[in-house]
């Protein structure tokens, strides 16, 4: 009696370690097991080769528990069938099943998820020795499944679980509701382009490059852009960019005579298609802040700047300068009035 119940407490034991060390390992991210990995603990980077290659870790730990469910059911059955009666034996079958299925299968791994990373960190490394041990069979299994399953590449995340991870994230409170905003945020670059973010031609400044800096004295007083662009024609024709703070510092030190276009500085063009992210790597590598956008013509749709980007983070940014908060809304308004001025009739707002 006593060795049929110490094999069963074996069987039990058994199994439940394999059925919550799957558990753990599976509820396991590799994202996670990534930012384990890197306190170069040996159990962490254990566990990171398991995740990495998780199908025969999980295929030794499934040959594992069916050994101790079978075999162990097997020896039960033969030790208990000396034991008891015939009627009885029923009775003791049922119940073993229980068992097993109970402290077998169902607690473990409810345990093992509930504890998954200190668990995966205490067996990462065992099983990477038993996985070693029954590399033979665990390869002979993967031959004969290979026709079954597919064996396509999976990411480790994508954009839009990062986006609910972080929504969790702040609901959950581990994360702030800017951090959260800024992260669904980040992901906006890649969508947003130019043309959606730019100042439009109707709302810019520019002055004649054939004009003097004292004749431009009045509209540099009046602009509100550090950033000024010089053309040539017209506004189609753009020669450059000046920046306020020199033309106002040649007119302080009687140098009013010189034309605008001999101190313009050269511009970036980019197109209306171009996108966010690749806007704020230019920006950071040509160290610039302007650009002039252009439409598939050649025709000047507008200037994006590198807080027009920084603003899809962000959210507006106003200094105490900006006497016009948003100007595409206020490029909006010009056209309505040189339309109306036309007696054309400007479309009612949506």
């Amino acid at each position: 009696m006593l060795s049929l119940l110490i094999a069963i407490i074996v069987m039990l034991i058994g199994s439940a370690l394999c059925s919550s060390s799957e558990a753990a390992i599976l509820s396991v991210p590799v994202l996670k097991t990534q930012q384990l990995a890197e306190t170069q603990k040996p159990a962490a980077l254990a566990l990171l080769a398991i995740r990495k290659r998780v199908n025969r870790p999980i295929a030794t730990i499934v040959i594992l528990n069916n050994l101790f469910n079978i075999v162990g059911s097997v020896l039960i059955g033969g030790m208990a069938a000396r034991v008891f009666h015939d009627a009885l034996l029923g009775i003791f079958t049922a119940v073993l099943t229980l068992l097993v299925i109970l402290f077998g299968e169902i607690f473990p791994k409810i345990f093992g998820e509930r504890y998954a990373i200190p668990i995966s960190l205490a067996v990462a490394i065992p099983i990477r020795g038993m996985t070693w041990l029954f590399t033979p069979i665990v390869v002979a299994l993967e031959r004969v499944t290979a026709p079954f399953i597919s064996h396509s590449h999976r990411p480790s995340t994508n954009e839009a679980e990062i986006k609910l991870m972080a929504t969790i994230g702040h609901e959950e409170g581990i994360i702030e509701a800017d951090e959260a905003e800024m992260i669904r945020r980040v992901f906006r670059l890649n969508d947003t382009k130019s043309i959606n973010i730019m100042t439009p031609r109707v709302a810019l400044t520019h002055l004649p490059g054939e004009m003097t800096i004292a004749e431009a004295q009045d509209k540099l007083f009046n602009s509100q852009h550090s950033r000024i662009l010089v053309s040539d024609a017209d506004i189609d024709h753009i020669l450059g960019l000046v920046f306020k703070t020199d033309l106002l510092t040649a007119l302080i030190q009687g140098q009013g005579q010189q034309l605008i276009r001999d101190v313009a500085r050269p511009v970036r063009f980019v197109s209306e298609t171009e996108r966010a992210d690749k806007l704020l790597q230019e920006f950071q590598t040509t160290r610039e802040h302007l650009a002039v956008v252009v439409d598939e013509y050649g025709g000047v749709s507008g200037v994006v700047t590198l807080e027009d980007v920084l603003e899809v983070l962000t959210g507006e940014i106003v200094d105490e300068t900006d006497r016009s908060i948003d100007l595409q809304n206020l490029a909006r308004q010009r056209q309505r009035q040189i339309l109306q001025s036309r007696g054309f009739n400007w479309p009612a707002e949506p």
